[in-house]
């Protein structure tokens, strides 16, 4: 019995690239993994230029691409959570970027994993072909997320990973409505081995994840599945409140013994009133996204609004 490969691609705005990701898979698919059936699922974000026709043309001529097209743009992790949900086969490439940023060319190094035993095989960007800052920051990030984290996350992987579906199947038992997907497969375990590779520089225009978005998904990470954040502001609150009882206790001591303090340090209680001000606003900062996190999860609002799916039965 023939075994079926889901991949899923988002994409805003990709005209200039769509139509070479899907060849560039169809051909890598059907030179090295011709046993396979492939299922391609494009979830587009309510693009504004020709994506949507392109796409169209693609699914009418070749069954096997289906496309969910959403009433509006509701963000990448949102996007490519709900195609992952709606993916039918034994196993399943999270995230296949229309870019070709993340190299289709490990797809089959990923399936004779897979058919190797591993339920979940991931990519780990080694290198990658951007920007000296922007490199530096990513680096950064992924390492202080994968000690932050309470679940076992490699650093430097993204969302390119391929699960089995037993895999998925327990993704789906996620009621989450703001998912964090590429950590998901680390919590539901399984046995996993990791593929370094070189994450490639775009090839046509620019990322549509603006800054704001980066942020938003980074400060996601660190709460969906971390709570140092939490703890940090509690055992520094812990630190500063001892601290300033030793300072009254010591206070209190001079008076007792005849020392007179007199009515110097105005400056340095100045500097304390702005230092414990700020330390204050940036924990309720920290509690406030956790507070944000719980208003949208209560509210069980859909992951996607959807205007069409096509190829879909």
């Amino acid at each position: 019995m023939r075994k079926k490969i889901s991949l899923v691609t988002p994409c805003y705005n990709e005209e200039r690239g769509i139509r070479e990701c899907y060849e560039t898979v169809k051909a890598i698919m059907d030179a090295e993994l011709p046993d396979y059936d492939r299922e391609h699922i494009f979830c587009d974000n309510a693009s504004s230029d020709q994506t949507v026709n392109i796409l169209k043309e693609i699914a009418a001529a070749d069954p096997s691409v289906k496309i969910i097209i959403n009433a509006r743009n509701f963000g990448v992790l949102r996007n490519t959570y709900n195609g992952v949900m709606a993916a039918t086969g034994d196993a399943t490439i999270l995230f296949m970027p229309a870019d070709l940023q993340d190299p289709p060319s490990l797809i089959p190094t990923f399936v004779k994993h897979w058919e190797d035993g591993y339920e979940i095989v991931f990519g780990i960007r080694a290198r990658r072909e951007e920007p000296f800052l922007s490199r530096s920051a990513r680096h950064l990030y992924y390492r202080i997320i994968s000690r932050m984290s309470y679940v076992d996350y490699p650093a430097d992987v993204g969302d390119y990973q391929l699960v089995d579906r037993k895999v998925l199947n327990a993704m789906k038992l996620f009621e989450d409505v703001q998912p964090f997907m590429r950590m998901m497969p680390f919590e539901c375990g399984f046995k996993s081995i990791g593929v370094p590779y070189t994450w490639q520089s775009r090839k046509y225009g620019f990322s549509q994840n603006r800054i704001s978005s980066l942020i938003d998904q980074g400060l996601l990470g660190a709460i969906s599945f971390s709570t140092v954040p939490l703890r940090t502001a509690f055992f520094f609150g812990l630190f500063i409140s001892s601290i300033s009882f030793a300072y009254a206790l010591l206070v209190f001591l001079l008076k007792v013994f005849g020392f007179d303090l007199g009515p110097h340090g105005i400056p340095t209680i100045i500097v304390g009133l702005f230092f414990f001000g700020g330390v204050q606003l940036f924990f309720l900062g920290v509690l406030g996204e956790y507070i944000v996190a719980i208003f949208n999860q209560v509210r069980r609002r859909p992951i996607v609004v959807e205007r069409e799916r096509v190829n879909f039965e």
